[in-house]
């Protein structure tokens, strides 16, 4: 059967452009093609210019070098086009053609952004993808790219006291630049929690038998716990008040020190 040639084979088979060296060109190439820490690729660019400077047609030069007569006809003219340093990197390669198109990554980010599934609070990739008429791997790929990650929130919460951003400032600089024998306790309060007890002590574990509790219990009503944190130490004051006021929160905090 008649092989008909491709159009790189005929490209390589035209006449070869001549390489004209100069001689720094020349003292370059030639110890790129004989220095021992050179990649092999590397010298083999760099004698394929030097024998193509010498008049060798490219079907020899491939003989010689060991390399496809199409690529001898590529080094070539990547030479005659960025010179010496042309030949120390690969030549360019056409990408993947892109499994996403920019108007399909697009609908995904907006639908993502500005719409919501059906009793559900925000989409996964299957249903999305369903959604869409695309694969969930699809789905996943566009939100990695683009940063998203509708299964997670995140709360805040807006003070309206109006001497608030004066109030921030005054608890940032005990941070950033506290007055001398400052004492700075960051404290927090959990109120609501139940106080409870079991109704009959527990048995304790013994050799093949595990602890036991009972499995109902009596409630004594709610507490409060304050905790304060000593910036100093890192030591923790904690306190227990049936009451969840202004006044509990201080008596708290008077137990590390002088308010």
């Amino acid at each position: 059967m008649r092989h008909t040639p491709t159009l790189m084979e005929v490209a390589a088979m035209r006449i070869a452009p001549r390489i004209e060296l100069d001689a720094v060109a020349q003292r370059e190439l030639a110890a790129l093609a004989r220095r021992g820490r050179v990649e092999a690729r590397v010298q083999q660019r760099a004698k394929v210019v030097l024998l193509a400077a010498q008049g060798w047609q490219n079907k020899d030069i491939a003989v010689e070098v060991d390399l496809d007569r199409r690529q001898v006809a590529l080094w070539r003219q990547r030479f005659l086009e960025g010179g010496v340093e042309a030949l120390m990197h690969d030549a360019p390669r056409p990408g993947r053609t892109p499994s996403v198109t920019a108007e399909v990554e697009s609908s995904i980010v907006d639908k993502t952004l500005h719409d919501k599934p059906i009793a559900a609070t925000h989409w996964s990739t299957r249903t999305l993808a369903a959604q869409l008429g695309v694969g969930p791997t699809t789905i996943r790929r566009v939100w990695q790219r683009n940063g998203l990650k509708p299964h997670r929130q995140s709360s805040f919460k807006l003070s309206r006291d109006p001497r608030f951003e004066d109030k921030l400032l005054d608890v940032v600089g005990l941070y950033l630049n506290p007055p001398e024998r400052a004492l700075v306790l960051s404290c927090d309060e959990k109120s609501q929690i139940q106080a409870l007890n079991r109704t009959q002590p527990g048995l304790p574990m013994k050799k093949g038998r595990a602890g036991t509790v009972t499995h109902d219990y009596k409630r004594h009503g709610t507490t409060t716990l304050f905790a304060a944190l000593n910036t100093l130490d890192g030591t923790v004051i904690t306190m227990c008040q049936p009451q969840h006021r202004h006044a509990e929160m201080l008596c708290g905090t008077t137990r590390a020190g002088p308010v």
